[in-house]
């Protein structure tokens, strides 16, 4: 490389501190993921999937793979599989349902096809502790749920998600698979190495992703959840799990990702060009979420550094990346001129082999953690080399298209706004009728013995010593903890009108919010009821006893 430089060296070396720099950053990567580890399971689990869980899977055109992958989540013996699909597709499902386990699976629809308006109206009938998002053909290993739960033993961390690897359609992956799991190898060492080095991660993926159901119950995430819009205009559909976990970060939740075998699902990608659908997809949604988070919420910049420096990166990365090729097509021009017209004395196949040479090397060496285990995968190397320049100029024209919010490869989703507007004014109309219905009965119900007890809901705490103590401490007394009560947000959901009384941590009072510390109020579900250190949950989640936060 010297020999090649020699003849106008100061040019090059601007070029050779850009990849040094990335190459050390990716080296910082693979350090890190060296170094995490995965939460154990706890001795003494404070929640039970088959308690605790419900699945909520949103889909419109599941086929027979979702007989596996139903089976899959079923080993992990959750309490309950929500399918979320639109209306005409309710008899199919149904059958599909009833053919793996008609009494844990429950179909629901909504009248248009909107992954959103799925979500929520699984989210709404929800009645665990803890919800977990999955696409219809993610297939779980069996440990699966108990690793995502041990995850939430954490009382600040709001989300958990999982490593990937890709699951082949046929017997054999084609080249577009291939492309996909070198993607997903490579992504799970993201992953890995941001929770490792600050905790945070850029994108809970939605393949599969468990969250605290009263981060998602709360009235102010369902709405702006289905009403997100780019710039004010365009409505999205796509790029669920970017908002929730923005969501997470902006409302001061922790996240974590589980990144083992245990853990590790099988998801099926395009086995054809229309793999190339999905990558625009994705990259325009990464463009949104990343230039919200870094310009327009701001919270990524101190409550995750690093996740901000890999945006930051991504933004910058198709550019550098194109102007590799670019700076070789302008030293073969000028090596085919002599040395006397001011050309270089170095040929030009030579220069192209060299480059060549080194875009094997490199790229390969950023393959081999998925080599390691599918070495017969080096023969699409040189098709991974190309794809990389495809994707720079891909990422480029997502950037000049974000105004385009179609899903790109799946028909029957129409207009998002008219779909929103429907559930809207079907959600209206239902409560309408609740309100009117309770008017009608109210005298009744005064007296009634078997009405709801009231929702009882606690603070995140913020270290272990504040799980430990009771209402009765001098934390209580020095107004550190202090009680506070707000609407529930499940009544409106059911006609039921519960108080939520919470324990509030800092000083302020609004329910989920952010505020400063970075504390987080109203959020885990449980409630001191007494002095002795025993928790109570009581409500629509159930009534049962905890000693310390623990299941008992």
């Amino acid at each position: 490389m010297l020999y090649l430089t020699s003849d106008n060296f100061p040019i090059f070396v601007p070029f050779g501190v850009i990849g040094f720099y990335r190459y050390l950053w990716y080296i910082i990567r693979i350090a890190a993921s060296f170094t995490y580890r995965p939460v154990p399971l706890p001795e003494n689990s404070t929640y039970i999937a088959s308690e605790d869980v419900t699945i909520i899977v949103p889909t419109i055109d599941a086929g027979e793979e979702f007989k596996e992958a139903a089976r899959s989540w079923l080993v992990g013996n959750p309490k309950e599989i929500l399918i979320i699909t639109e209306e005409k597709m309710l008899g199919p499902l149904q059958e599909l349902a009833h053919a793996v386990d008609p009494e844990r699976i429950r179909v629901l629809t909504v009248p248009f096809a909107n992954k959103r308006l799925q979500m929520t109206h699984g989210i709404r009938n929800t009645t665990t502790d803890i919800i977990v998002f999955a696409d219809d053909d993610a297939i779980w290993p069996p440990t699966l749920l108990p690793y995502v739960l041990a995850c939430f033993e954490d009382q600040k961390v709001g989300g958990v998600g999982t490593s990937q690897k890709v699951k082949p359609v046929g017997d054999r992956m084609t080249v577009w698979e291939v492309l996909a799991a070198f993607r997903l190898s490579i992504r799970n060492i993201e992953i890995v190495s941001s929770t490792h080095i600050d905790g945070g991660i850029p994108c809970l993926s939605g393949r599969t992703a468990a969250y605290r159901t009263i981060i998602l119950k709360d009235p102010e995430f369902l709405y702006g959840f289905t009403h997100d819009y780019w710039l004010g205009k365009y409505q999205l559909n796509s790029g669920d799990d970017k908002f929730l976990t923005r969501w997470m970060v902006s409302h001061g939740w922790s996240t974590y990702v589980q990144c083992c075998k245990e853990a590790e699902l099988l998801s099926t990608m395009k086995p054809n060009w229309r793999f190339l659908k999905q990558v625009l997809r994705w990259t325009r949604n990464t463009w949104r979420s990343d230039l919200r988070s870094l310009f327009m919420e701001r919270y990524i910049w101190t409550t995750h550094p690093y996740v901000a420096y890999t945006m930051v990166d991504k933004l910058f990365n198709p550019f550098t990346l194109l102007a590799g090729p670019c700076l070789v097509a302008y030293v073969v021009y000028k090596s085919t001129k002599s040395v006397e017209d001011g050309g270089y004395h170095l040929p030009w196949w030579n220069v192209i082999l060299s480059y060549m040479l080194w875009l094997t090397a490199t790229r390969t060496a950023k393959l081999l953690p998925h080599l390691w285990y599918r070495p017969q995968d080096v023969i699409y190397v040189p098709a991974f080399i190309l794809f990389g320049y495809y994707f720079a100029i891909m990422k480029l024209y997502a950037l000049c298209t974000l105004h385009e919010t179609a899903w790109g490869t799946r028909a029957g989703i129409g207009d998002i706004a008219a779909a929103t507007a429907a559930m809207d004014k079907q959600r209206a109309e239902a409560q309408a009728t609740n309100v009117s219905d309770g008017h009608s009965d109210s005298n009744s119900r005064e007296h009634d013995e078997r009405k709801p007890p009231a929702l009882h809901f606690s603070a995140a705490p913020t270290s272990s010593s504040l799980r430990n103590r009771d209402l009765d401490s001098p934390l209580s007394d020095s107004g550190l903890l202090s009680p506070t009560t707000a609407q529930s947000p499940f009544g409106d959901e059911h006609g039921i009108n519960h108080n939520i009384t919470m324990m509030r941590v800092g000083s302020s009072s609004s329910f989920g919010s952010r505020h400063d510390g970075g504390h987080v109020e109203g959020t885990t579900g449980i409630a001191a009821s007494g002095s002795q250190g025993r928790m109570r949950k009581r409500g629509e989640f159930g009534d049962e006893d905890l000693e310390m936060g623990v299941r008992r």
